[in-house]
């Protein structure tokens, strides 16, 4: 509101055709194939909204946390906001972390999680989604792209259209730096579960795997020809560089590589970074 030289008021005039007010977000419980409750978030896009604007055309980001990380956690909390600046985004908590039902599998039946997000996504009215994955989200994205690259049997939607992965392993069991051997612990024994239930707000699955999942790098050649794009720093302390290289390999000419000056995952990955993604996935698979 304003003033003229006459004194009179100016208002501002909204067309009835659109809405400058941010929809506030909606947050739900999903419910995964295996019947696990999923914590869940759908932040609408933050740039104006157009109410004539067709919504089944837009862009949705689904993301996928790293292991101990859960929609409230304030590095996740940076990323949805830094992606809806280009589109809407889902979060949710992985199975055993934050408010989630079960315990985690460590990669393994998360992709089931990952699916009903993505599902969500697209009943939300979006057309395209771009999930991206970090650390152990990223290994559970690339595995989600290979696994679901049609409709499921229960007739919904849970394909990808883009596939961003951060930080992710390209194979299991590694125990090559001190992180990961500290993780192991945390997963394997007694006490570190113990330790990760209170200290993290995840509660680990205490069966190992049976039968062990594909791999990331076994998944990467089945996504073509969706678009891949392969994020990892060259300071990462918990995967070195031969993990990217591995996985950037077996996409072949349809994945794309950047070694970036970071460390790991969402803690590492500054706005700049988030930036470039998110123009990456806007015009990935258009």
């Amino acid at each position: 509101m304003s003033i003229d030289p006459a004194g009179r008021v100016a208002r501002s005039i909204v067309s009835p055709h659109s809405e400058t007010r941010r929809p506030a977000p909606i947050r739900t419980f999903l419910h995964t194939d295996d019947g696990v409750t999923i914590d869940s978030v759908y932040d609408p896009p933050s740039f104006v909204y157009d109410a004539s604007r067709p919504p089944a055309r837009d862009l949705v980001f689904v993301i996928a946390h790293g292991f101990t990380g859960d929609v409230d956690r304030p590095h996740v909390r940076r990323v949805v906001e830094a992606f809806t600046r280009y589109g809407g985004v889902v979060t949710f908590s992985f199975r055993g972390h934050g408010a989630s039902g079960g315990r985690s599998t460590v990669g393994d039946r998360e992709v089931l999680d990952l699916a009903a997000a993505v599902a969500w996504a697209r009943e939300l009215g979006h057309a395209r989604v771009a999930t991206v994955g970090f650390s152990m989200g990223g290994s559970v994205v690339l595995r989600h792209a290979a696994l679901y690259r049609l409709e499921t049997s229960a007739g919904t939607d849970a394909h990808t259209d883009a596939v961003v992965s951060v930080s992710a392993p390209a194979r299991w069991y590694y125990r090559g730096t001190a992180p990961m051997r500290r993780l192991h612990w945390l997963v394997t024994r007694p006490s570190g579960r113990l330790v990760s239930r209170y200290g993290f707000r995840t509660r680990i699955h205490h069966r190992d795997w049976d039968p062990v999942p594909l791999s990331p790098v076994e998944a990467v050649p089945s996504i073509a020809p969706t678009p891949l794009l392969i994020v990892h720093g060259d300071r990462d302390g918990y995967f070195p560089l031969d993990h990217p290289r591995m996985l950037a390999e077996a996409a072949g000419d349809h994945g794309e590589l950047w070694i970036e000056p970071m460390g790991h995952a969402e803690h590492a990955v500054g706005d700049e970074l988030l930036g470039r993604i998110g123009d990456w996935a806007v015009t990935a698979g258009g």
